[in-house]
C-alpha cells in the first residue's frame, strides 16, 4: 500500500512524540551539566550528588509504575499533558531550591529529626517532583505510538522519537552553561523549565485518539489497524492487574532488560560532565562541544536501531526474531567503553567518541527493548508493561548511581590523604593541622570536611577561610592534590566504564533465555 495515498498524520504525532522527549531530557540535564558549579557553591561531595541524583531516579521508578497505570485510565491525551505540567513545574522549582530547602530543614528540625543540608534537601525536593511527572512521558509515547502505528512501523517511531533524548541531551549543553553563565544557574532552570508549557499548547490542540481524529483519513486508520491482533483487543478495556502481568515471562524479560542497562544511560547522562571535569579539568563552558557530539552520535543509534530490526523482518525473519537478532548485534557495540579509559590520556575526545558509541548502542537497544512490549502485549496493558520496566529500570540506576558516588568519593578520599600525607613529608605537617582544625561551614550553614571535600571544590567562601591561614602552602598543597586525586579516579571510572560496556550483553542472554520464541499475550 503506497504511504503517499494512505496519507502521513501518524508522523505528526511522532513527531509531537519527538518534541516532548527532547523537553523531558533538557530538564532532566540541567542539573548534571550545573555540577561543577553547584558543588562549589554547596560544598557537595560525589556522595552529595549521587544522593540528588538517585532521589530523581527512585522516585522515577516508583512514578513509572504508576504512570504506566495513569495513563492507561486516563487516556494518551490527557495522561501526557498533566505529565508534562508536573514536570515543568518540577524543572522550574530547581532555582528555589536553597528556599525550599531552608523551609524543609526547619520543618525536620522541629520534628526532631536530623536535618539534611539545606541545599541538598531543596535539590532532592525539586527533583522528586521533576521525576513525578516526566515517568509520563515513555508510557505515554509508547501508548501513543502503538495507537497511530502498526507492528512493523513501531520500532522505527519509537527510534525517532526516543532520538528527542538524544537532542535534549545535545541541545542541554550548548544552552544552559550559557544561560548559567550570563543570567545565574536559577534562570537557567526556570527558562528550560518553561518550554513544556510551550509543547503542552500543540499536544493538546494535534493529538486525538486514532478514531476521535479528524485530520486522520480513513484509509491510514484502516492501515494503523491492520495487525490482526488488534482486532481481538477491541472493546476489552477492563483493568489488567499488575501481579497478572508479573506472571508471564514477556514482562520479566523487559523488567530484567530495563534493569540491568537503563542505569548505563543515566550514569552517562549525570555524571559526564564531571567525568570531563575530574580527569580533564573542564568546566561548563568547556563541556559544550564534547557533550554535544557525543549526544549527535546517539542520534544515529537511535534512529538506525529503529530501523535495523526490519533489516531481519525483510529477510523473513518474524518480528520477535529479528528483533532480538538485531538487539544481540547492538549489545556488542558498547563493549568499545572498555577502551575508554585506557586510551583516554591520548586526549579527552577519545573517551568522548568510545562513549559516544556505547551511549549510541543504547539508544538502539532502547528503541528496540520498548518496542518487544507492544511486539507481544495488548494496547490496554503497554503503559502498565511499561511501567513496571520503567520502575526496574530507574532501580537499577539508583543502584548504578548510589555505587558510582560511593566509588568516585573512595577514590577521591584516597588521593586527598594521599595529597596531606606527602605535604607532611615535605614538612609541613602544622599546616595540615591547621586547617584540618578548622570548623569550617558554607554560607548556608553546613559543615565542610577538609579531609574528604577536594580544595579546588571547597565553597568559595570556605576556600578563603583555608587560604588564610597560609596562602602560599594552600596553593602548592592544592598543586599535589590535584593530580594525585585524577589519578585515584581514573581507577573509579574505569571500574563504572567496565559495567557500562557488558551491561547489554548480559541483560541479552538473560532476556532469551527467558522469551526464546515470539509469542503473543492474547489471555489478558
Amino acid at each position: 500500500m503506497n504511504q503517499v495515498k494512505i496519507g502521513n498524520y501518524r508522523w505528526t504525532i511522532c513527531a509531537l512524540l519527538f518534541f516532548a522527549t527532547t523537553v523531558n531530557y533538557l530538564d532532566r540535564q540541567v542539573l548534571s551539566l550545573l555540577k561543577p558549579t553547584l558543588e562549589e557553591q554547596f560544598g557537595w561531595s560525589n556522595s552529595d550528588y549521587a544522593d540528588i541524583a538517585a532521589v530523581f531516579q527512585f522516585t522515577y521508578a516508583i512514578a513509572m509504575l504508576f504512570a504506566g497505570r495513569f495513563v492507561d485510565k486516563l487516556g494518551t491525551k490527557w495522561g501526557y499533558g498533566i505529565a508534562i505540567i508536573v514536570w515543568s513545574i518540577g524543572a522550574i522549582i530547581h532555582a528555589y531550591a536553597i528556599t525550599i530547602g531552608g523551609s524543609l530543614s526547619s520543618l525536620l528540625t522541629t520534628l526532631g529529626l536530623t536535618a539534611i543540608p539545606v541545599s541538598i534537601l531543596g535539590f532532592m525536593f525539586s527533583r522528586a517532583v521533576l521525576a513525578i511527572g516526566e515517568a509520563g512521558n515513555f508510557p505515554a509515547a509508547i501508548k501513543a505510538t502503538a495507537e497511530y502505528h502498526p507492528k512493523k512501523e513501531r520500532s522505527l517511531a519509537t527510534g525517532i522519537f526516543n532520538s528527542g533524548a538524544n537532542v535534549g541531551a545535545i541541545l542541554a549543553p550548548i544552552t544552559v552553561p550559557w544561560i548559567a553563565s550570563h543570567w545565574g544557574w536559577e534562570t537557567a532552570f526556570e527558562i528550560i523549565g518553561a518550554i513544556g508549557f510551550l509543547w503542552l499548547f500543540f499536544w493538546l490542540i494535534f493529538y486525538e485518539s486514532p478514531e476521535k481524529q479528524k485530520r486522520l483519513g480513513d484509509a491510514e486508520l484502516a492501515y494503523i489497524n491492520s495487525d490482526e491482533e488488534q482486532v481481538a483487543d477491541t472493546g476489552k478495556q477492563e483493568k489488567v492487574a499488575w501481579l497478572k502481568l508479573l506472571g508471564y515471562k514477556q514482562t520479566w524479560s523487559f523488567v530484567i532488560g530495563k534493569f540491568m542497562t537503563d542505569g548505563v544511560w543515566w550514569f552517562f547522562l549525570f555524571w559526564l560532565p564531571g567525568y570531563l571535569k575530574d580527569q580533564y579539568g573542564m568546566n561548563e563552558l568547556d563541556v559544550r562541544v564534547p557533550l554535544a557530539v557525543l549526544y549527535s552520535m546517539t542520534m544515529v543509534g537511535s534512529i538506525g536501531g529503529g530501523w535495523f530490526p526490519k533489516y531481519f523482518i525483510n529477510k523473513g525473519y518474524a518480528v520477535y526474531d529479528g528483533r532480538i537478532r538485531a538487539m544481540l548485534m547492538i549489545a556488542i557495540f558498547p563493549l568499545i567503553v572498555l577502551l575508554a579509559q585506557p586510551f583516554g590520556h591520548y586526549s579527552y575526545w577519545v573517551p568522548v567518541v568510545l562513549i559516544g558509541i556505547g551511549a549510541s548502542a543504547h539508544q538502539a537497544w532502547s528503541a528496540n527493548i520498548f518496542t518487544t512490549v507492544s511486539d507481544m502485549f495488548p494496547k490496554r496493558a503497554i503503559g502498565s508493561v511499561v511501567g513496571i520496566g520503567g520502575m526496574a529500570g530507574g532501580l537499577g540506576g539508583v543502584l548504578i548511581t548510589k555505587i558510582g558516588g560511593w566509588i568516585f568519593d573512595s577514590y577521591a578520599h584516597k588521593g586527598i590523604a594521599e595529597s596531606f600525607a606527602k605535604f607532611k613529608e615535605l614538612g609541613n605537617t602544622n599546616f595540615i593541622n591547621q586547617i584540618s582544625s578548622l570548623q569550617l561551614l558554607s554560607k548556608y550553614g553546613d559543615k565542610v570536611n577538609i579531609a574528604t571535600t577536594q580544595l579546588s571544590k571547597l565553597p568559595k567562601e570556605v576556600a578563603e577561610k583555608v587560604k588564610g591561614v597560609d596562602p602560599t602552602l594552600f596553593d602548592q598543597l592544592l598543586a599535589i592534590q590535584k593530580p594525585l586525586v585524577q589519578s585515584n579516579m581514573t581507577v573509579g571510572y574505569t571500574i563504572m566504564f567496565a559495567y557500562c560496556a557488558v551491561a547489554y550483553l548480559l541483560a541479552w542472554f538473560i532476556m532469551k533465555s527467558l522469551v526464546p520464541k515470539y509469542k503473543v499475550i492474547n489471555d489478558l
